[in-house]
């Protein structure tokens, strides 16, 4: 039988400060969701562990992480946190804020537009971006929510694909002019390529889609898209682009549309506790919504 922890001299925000914590895996960045000092957070754990008689948290590689003990002491804080939403639920208005962790494109085409227009509805939530290409963390801390392209490979959280979009290979008008416009992939062997570091790729679907273009020669790489269409723009070579950036620039060309046109997969990686959250339900609401809108943008069909 699970022993069951006292709740006599138990304080229900300091159960919040801890479920902030076990969220972020930061004191400082729960204690700016909750709009108290990092000394704060520390002296509400401090009553808390107190009250219940033992340790809450314990410090791993990447953050705090619960303890059994602090667990079960996080689960009666969203207890408390759905009793409090339910009182509030008279009321329309949202506030909070939302860390996200995504790709540098996404983040610009998809992220930041679904907030502005959940904004002009709810003007108390904000997002926070977290701007890289990576793989979803083993342990995530200090965000709410992961946008990754690929399949995740996690059991500790809840994954959903949200879309799919389109690379495709780009050059400029004036590149094309001078070197001719390839009508093979074949034709591509030796040519100059803009696209990721691949000693620094870290997602098995981005290096996968170069390997349709073999023979190619590195020009200009980097971590960063927008690098990768700019250079591409300057005439630094062939980019393997995402259309829905591509597309949108006058001076770039789609060249091998049909033999180059890999589809790669968005999804979405965050623990089950935190869908449940008003602020980020209602953001992934409007994220939907964006993607449904751009959805002939993502997979090229827009131009």
């Amino acid at each position: 039988m699970t022993a069951q922890f006292s709740t006599r001299g138990l304080d229900a925000d300091d159960l919040l400060v801890l479920l902030a914590v076990a969220r972020t895996g930061r004191f400082a960045t729960a204690g700016r969701r909750l709009g108290v000092t990092h000394t704060t957070v520390a002296r509400r754990l401090e009553a808390l562990e107190g009250a219940l008689g033992g340790r809450v948290l314990v410090r791993g590689t990447d953050g705090w992480r619960l303890t059994p003990l602090g667990e079960r002491a996080a689960a009666a804080g969203e207890g408390v946190e759905a009793a409090l939403t339910a009182l509030d639920a008279g009321s329309s208005e949202l506030s909070g804020s939302i860390r996200l962790s995504a790709t540098d494109g996404f983040s610009a085409f998809v992220a930041a537009p679904a907030m502005a227009a959940l904004r002009r509805r709810h003007p108390g939530v904000s997002l926070q971006v977290v701007a890289q290409t990576r793989q979803a963390a083993v342990h995530r801390s200090g965000v709410d929510l992961e946008v990754v392209v690929g399949r995740p490979e996690t059991r500790r959280a809840h994954t959903v694909r949200l879309a799919d979009y389109a690379l495709g290979v780009y050059a400029s008008r004036d590149f094309l002019a001078e070197h001719g416009v390839p009508d093979t992939v074949d034709a591509l062997a030796g040519a100059p390529l803009v696209y990721f570091i691949e000693s620094m790729l870290q997602v098995d679907v981005l290096d996968e889609a170069r390997i349709g273009l073999p023979g190619m020669l590195d020009a200009v790489t980097s971590t960063n898209v927008f690098v990768h269409v700019e250079a591409t723009r300057a005439g630094a070579g062939f980019g393997l682009l995402p259309a829905f950036l591509a597309d949108r620039e006058p001076d770039l060309v789609r060249v091998l549309r049909d033999e180059v046109n890999p589809r790669l997969p968005y999804w979405l990686v965050a623990p089950l506790e935190v869908y449940r959250l008003p602020v980020v339900s209602a953001y992934l609401e409007a994220l939907r919504e964006r993607l449904e809108v751009v959805r002939p943008q993502l997979l090229g069909e827009g131009a």
